[in-house]
């Protein structure tokens, strides 16, 4: 395939362009800085509490629509194995905002918190939370490469650029411009992004359709023709594996902090919601292009179009169907109207990733070690931190693995973990760190003994009716539900038991290191203002 000249100089301008409005916000960031007595981290990390709904409802939803989420629909509707019933991410999200809206943004940010750790450490402690969250650190971290993957991966095929340039430069643009404004550089790029995502995505869509290559999708929903039907069966072996990861992300997503870091920075409580409840909506429609296009490409016979035979799933190029079907359905300029939309996905999430893993390590790590870190300090492990941060993250892009794989895999984690975690710290009046270290304990030996054929984990712990495909153990059961469940009961269970031991001086007072006896006997406090009406000056409003 010949070099694309025109491509390679429209990604250069939307690089250049994205960096700009980076810079320009990293400049209004140090302007607040030297007229507010908020601190460093909340200015970093929160843009001093003062996003407002529209660039809210942007940066929220601008944040989940990554590459992943634009390439992995596409993906799973075109994949033979799965189809449209299997494409669950739009909806998880959708409901995951919901979920968080209803329950989690009002108790969050009415109490003023940073992080999403926060309230563990005002309930359990800074030295059990240091090390609950290395999960969630862990987990933004492994999301980052599947981003990268995906953008790298089209522009290799629309382009033909190497792989690991693209990958390489993009992460760069992202790790600078964060690093340069915290979350006031990621909030107002990412209203440009996900403008960018929106009108390219759905421009392509029309080319796609009528290209008159493809036989009329409606037909081969339900009819096999070239493969199986774009629609997807689900059998009845399939449908506790389809609860686990319908309810997988569902949960996991809210129990991350690139949701909480939004509902934390608004202006207000009420502010946090309602982006919440609007962004549910706007996530289902900014899927629906990329699920055209993989029935598109489910409904070719590829031996008639300029790719030729064999299709893309029987060459191992199943994952970047997509923008493989922009180069050869559509005109060169659509193509690359596409290869922004990904591009512009992908730095939306990728910054947004890199501040929400340093949020955690400087909030809930770093200064538990150095609690009389200055400003000055702070404001130098934040630069540090990111880089570092992206760096390992696109490191990891050499793994030879799916844009989709990296996404379950940090859903995983959180949600096994870290969400019986967060439900029992904000909802419960029992939980405690004995109950939090023992849930924490239940939760790794379990996910460890049920296996993951992902990254080639064998399964030890058999539950009923699995099957061998390919000689791998495939659980069948919604194991991954069933350890988060068994995660909750233990948190509440053992927090109880070890509190009564305490409490009625059945153990001494002096093995109490969690200091039951003395905890406040309710939900986490917050640790900064608890007036619940709190509204901050927008200063990040429709006025960007």
């Amino acid at each position: 395939m010949a070099f694309n000249v025109a491509g390679l100089i429209m990604m250069v301008v939307f690089y250049v362009f994205v960096l700009g409005i980076g810079i320009w916000a990293s400049i209004k960031s140090k302007k607040v800085g030297n007229n507010t007595n908020s601190g460093q981290v909340e200015i970093s990390f929160l843009a001093n509490r003062s996003v407002g709904l529209i660039v809210g409802i942007f940066t929220m939803t601008a944040t989940w629509i990554g590459g992943t989420f634009v390439i992995g629909i596409a993906e799973s509707v075109y994949d033979p194995s799965k189809g449209l019933i299997w494409t669950l991410i739009p909806l998880q999200v959708s409901i995951s905002f919901i979920l968080g809206g209803l329950f989690f943004a009002k108790p969050m940010r009415g109490k003023n918190y940073i992080s999403m750790m926060d309230p563990f450490q005002r309930k359990y402690g800074k030295a059990l939370t240091a090390v609950l969250a290395i999960v969630p650190v862990t987990s933004e971290i492994i999301w980052i490469p599947g981003l990268l993957i995906a953008l790298g991966a089209t522009m290799k095929v629309v382009l033909d650029l190497p792989f690991s340039v693209c990958v390489w430069i993009s992460a760069a643009v992202a790790i600078i411009y964060t690093v340069l404004g915290g979350l006031y550089s990621v909030a107002y790029t990412d209203v440009i992004q996900m403008s960018l995502i929106f009108i390219s995505l759905w421009m392509c869509v029309p080319f796609v359709l009528t290209s008159g290559i493809h036989t009329n999708i409606t037909e081969i929903a339900v009819n096999k023709t070239h493969q199986t039907p774009w629609l997807g069966h689900l059998g009845s072996n399939d449908i506790g594996r389809w609860i686990d990861n319908f309810l997988l992300m569902s949960g996991g997503n809210v129990a991350m902090q690139d949701f909480h870091q939004r509902t934390l920075s608004s202006s207000s409580t009420s502010t946090a919601r309602l982006i919440c409840f609007i962004a549910a909506g706007l996530v289902i429609i900014a899927g629906i292009p990329s699920m055209l296009i993989g029935a598109v490409a489910a409904s070719t016979d590829w031996n008639s179009t300029s790719y030729g035979s064999p299709s893309p799933y029987e060459r191992g190029e199943g994952a970047m169907v997509l923008p493989i079907t922009l180069q050869h359905f559509t005109p060169n300029y659509i193509s690359i109207c596409g290869i922004t939309a990904v591009a512009a996905a992908v730095m939306s999430s990728a910054d947004s990733f890199l501040l929400s893993a340093t949020t955690m390590f400087t909030t809930n790590i770093y200064q538990t070690i150095r609690s009389q870190a200055s400003d000055k300090e702070l404001r130098w492990v934040i630069r540090v931190s990111i880089v570092v941060v992206g760096l390992v993250g696109t490191s990891f892009t050499s793994l030879s693995s799916g844009v989709l794989v990296f996404w379950i895999l940090g859903a995983d984690l959180t949600y096994t973990i870290i969400f019986p975690q967060l439900v029992c710290v904000l909802f419960t009046d029992v939980s405690n760190g004995y109950g939090a270290t023992t849930g924490f304990l239940v939760a790794v030996v379990l996910r460890v003994l049920c296996g993951e054929p992902l990254i080639g984990l064998p399964v030890i712990l058999h539950f009923p009716h699995g099957i061998l495909e390919d000689g791998v153990y495939i659980q069948t059961w919604p194991f991954k539900t069933i350890c988060m469940l068994a995660v909750l009961v233990s948190i509440l269970l053992f927090s109880y038991v070890f509190s009564v031991l305490f409490q009625k001086g059945i153990l001494p007072e002096k093995w109490d290191v969690f200091k039951v006896k003395t905890q406040r006997t309710s939900p986490a406090d917050g640790n900064r203002d608890d007036n619940d009406n709190t509204v901050s000056e927008p200063m990040l409003e429709t006025n960007c």
